[in-house]
């Protein structure tokens, strides 16, 4: 399995009137983490669609178990449970607040897509070469 985290500061902007952290706020974390690690792992969004590649949401799942306000400083670990195959690659999602309290679990389902076709297509290679060490066949 692979995990990471990062760390993400909540603006005011992100509060709804409750000073609750907007529920819509959360796919935003999701897509911080996983930008962040992928970075770490040295594979870019961006090259990754100049050669051709583009890596939408087909999937969203959120559960809210308690809020998270404004100035929390909030722990996003990012999950790879298993191991990535085909054309989708699911992350699995923990947000914790300062405290180490869970507030929020999420999963996103990715598909890889050829941007001239508009179909699915094969996971990249450096995406296999940086994750697949991680699991045991």
């Amino acid at each position: 399995m692979f995990e990471s985290e990062v760390q993400i500061r909540v603006r005011y902007a992100e509060t709804d009137q409750m000073g609750y952290v907007y529920y819509g706020n959360y796919a935003a974390y999701y897509e911080v983490a996983r930008t962040e690690v992928f970075r770490r792992l040295g594979i870019h969004y961006k090259e990754m669609e100049a050669t051709g590649t583009m890596m939408p949401v087909l999937e969203l799942k959120c559960k809210y178990i308690r809020p998270a306000k404004y100035d929390d400083l909030l722990t996003v670990k990012l999950l790879l449970k298993h191991k990535p195959h085909g054309s989708r690659i699911k992350f699995g999602y923990e947000v914790y607040n300062e405290e180490q309290t869970l507030l929020n679990v999420g999963e996103t389902t990715m598909v890889f897509v050829d941007m001239k076709s508009g179909r699915p297509t094969a996971i990249p290679e450096l995406i296999h070469q940086k994750l697949d060490g991680y699991y045991s066949e």
